[in-house]
């Protein structure tokens, strides 16, 4: 069936939308694909409907060829089975919790791994049955603090998520490689440049996770790769831990007068020119930064936590929250310095912290010590200049492990390129991308907090292990936008396109409608998806503004070229040397068009 521009529920705009920050948010509305609803929640118009489809037949055709199967869940819940797994609390202030008018608690699904754990547990109860994977494409509900990008980071999302049933390690792992080996399928024929990188699993739980993020500059994560393979999420990163060093001829510490020392770099400076060492000179890597932070856990308990690390390194809150889970991470405010006045900004040091504070450091008036993490890099020898607890006075040769301890080590601080790969492949580069898809192997986690078990081969009661496989649909199709426009518009892959072809009708002489109308009417006979724009009173210059705006992959104009017998083929695309047109006779015109699909096709 033709789609008519004259009657098909479309607006496009000129001007780019007030909220709008990045190119897929801008294009996707003034193309007429989506339409902001509320901050993060849009509504799909016809268009973005057709595409967001096509991507969902893709997901389903792989799905189903892995040999998993769809279902579909609500996407309002019960409490009882988050209760049961904890993540009625864990999930915090991100959950969407509602009541009914008898005021029983429910949740807008964040995601379903206790319902589809549920499910199998009331239908399944033999290890005949396994392996099993389910799937389905689904609405999925957070609540974003600040939801940015249009569909790449919103409140309301569309989600496939799949599970995958085993009896044993073995057959998790088998799955798991099959659902992986499905994305790696998906992504393409969707023609989305991925990268598979190792993550955490955070919330999710359980012992393995890999990320598919495609990379753009306007990602919001953060990855690295090395010339030997490695790839992670920024962080999943672990610090290559140096040997402990012989400290043996550091002199004791001591506390000196730092005055007028506001940053790292003029401490350095006043360090090397009052207290030099005699092999060296002091720089930033030298000195121990202390940063206070507050941990927000889910119960809405607030914590401080401070990080010890080299004062040439900053702290990454994201990696941090992602090795505090599920606490989130804030900045420390002036009442948690008031709690703890021992804490002295700007010249805070490991004598007040954690296992190093004296009873009168840790709170004789009842105040428990702040828990102190160090940076893996703080290994036992290593020397420092770091803040002694008093204004204008740091302690210079405090070796760590002879004159302070922590409580333990924390992956928080930045990572930065030319930092050495975990594995020794070679040095880290930085980049960044839009996470598309996410595997976890979940092993018991939700199996044993709900009960679901299956008798094995002996007749006795085993827990199932099970793993998580997400693509953000909504997100893919934000990310293809992302991949493929110009400063004219979109450009969409014809896979995915809302139609194959355009046919743009120009000139006010009624035999070019004719002959339009006659052209798009043969390509749809020929099963060729036709966006046909018939709009009688519309000026030549907006209709191609439209066509070059909606990114269709082929255009072909009828107009003054039909006085000659020709039209005008030209492809969509996003190239430096622009659309490589063509002239076509009428006659032919329909079979070139349609070799022209098949070529797209293939």
């Amino acid at each position: 069936m033709l789609l008519r521009l004259s009657t098909l529920f479309l607006r496009t705009l000129r001007e780019d939308p007030a909220d709008a920050e990045v190119a897929s948010h801008k294009l996707l509305i003034r193309a007429g694909y989506i339409r902001r609803a509320a901050p993060g929640i849009y509504t799909w118009l016809p268009l973005g409907l057709r595409v967001l489809g096509k991507v969902e037949r893709v997901v389903r055709e792989e799905m189903n060829a892995a040999g998993a199967q769809e279902v579909h869940f609500p996407a309002l819940l019960p409490r009882e089975p988050y209760e049961a797994t904890g993540r009625w609390t864990e999930y915090g202030p991100n959950l969407f919790r509602l009541q009914d008018r008898r005021e029983v608690d429910y949740l807008l699904a964040p995601t379903h791994e206790e319902m589809f754990t549920l499910l199998v547990k009331d239908l399944y109860s033999s290890y005949k049955e396994l392996p099993l994977a389910l799937y389905q494409i689904q609405t999925k509900y957070r609540d974003e603090a600040r939801p940015r990008a249009g569909l790449i980071r919103g409140r309301e999302f569309i989600m496939k998520d799949a599970y995958s049933f085993d009896l044993d390690d073995a057959g998790l792992e088998a799955s798991y490689q099959r659902q992986r080996a499905a994305y790696q399928r998906i992504f393409d024929r969707l023609g989305l440049e991925y990268v598979i990188v190792a993550a955490t699993s955070g919330a999710m739980g359980g012992s393995r996770s890999e990320e598919f993020l495609t990379p753009t500059a306007i990602g919001e994560d953060t990855f690295v790769r090395s010339p030997g393979g490695y790839a992670a999420n920024v962080e999943a990163v672990t610090t290559v831990v140096p040997e402990p060093v012989d400290a043996s001829d550091v002199p004791a510490a001591h506390v000196e007068d730092t005055p007028d020392t506001p940053t790292i770099d003029s401490l350095v400076a006043l360090a090397n020119a009052q207290h030099p060492r005699p092999d060296r000179e002091w720089t930033a890597a030298d000195t121990l930064k202390n940063v206070v932070l507050a941990l927000v856990h889910p119960t809405g308990e607030r914590e401080l936590l401070v990080v010890g690390l080299p004062g040439d390194r900053e702290v990454d809150l994201k990696r941090l929250e992602a090795n505090v889970a599920p606490a989130e991470v804030e900045t420390a405010v002036e009442a948690d310095f008031a709690a703890h006045p021992e804490l002295v900004r700007g010249y805070i040091g490991p004598a007040v912290l954690g296992p190093n504070a004296d009873g009168k450091a840790a709170g004789e008036e009842g105040r428990t010590a702040v828990r102190y993490l160090l940076d893996p890099r703080v290994v036992d020898g290593t020397r420092w200049i770091t803040g002694a607890n008093q204004s204008g006075k740091h302690v210079f040769d405090l070796v760590a492990g002879r004159d302070f301890t922590a409580d333990g080590t924390v992956e928080a601080a930045e990572v930065r390129a030319g930092d050495p790969a975990p594995d020794g492949s070679g040095p880290l580069e930085l980049a960044r991308g839009i996470e598309i898809g996410h595997i976890f192997a979940l092993g018991r986690k939700y199996a044993q907090a709900l009960g679901l078990t299956v008798l094995d081969q002996n007749g006795k009661a085993q827990v199932v292990t099970m793993g998580s496989y997400g693509i953000g649909v909504s997100r893919v199709l934000a990310a293809l936008a992302e991949a493929n426009h110009d400063d004219k518009g979109l450009a969409w892959p014809a896979q995915v396109a809302p139609a194959q072809v355009h046919v743009v009708a120009t000139g006010k002489d009624q035999t070019v409608f004719e002959a339009a109308e006659a052209l798009a009417t043969a390509l749809d006979a020929r099963g060729i998806e036709v966006l046909y724009d018939d709009r009688p009173k519309v000026s030549p210059g907006v209709k191609f503004a439209d066509a070059e705006l909606l990114g269709v992959p082929l255009v072909v104009v009828v107009g003054r070229g039909l006085a000659d017998g020709v039209v005008e083929v030209r492809p969509r695309v996003v190239t430096a040397d622009g659309p490589q047109s063509e002239q076509v006779p009428v006659a032919q015109a329909a079979d070139r068009v349609a070799e022209l699909v098949d070529a797209m096709r293939a």
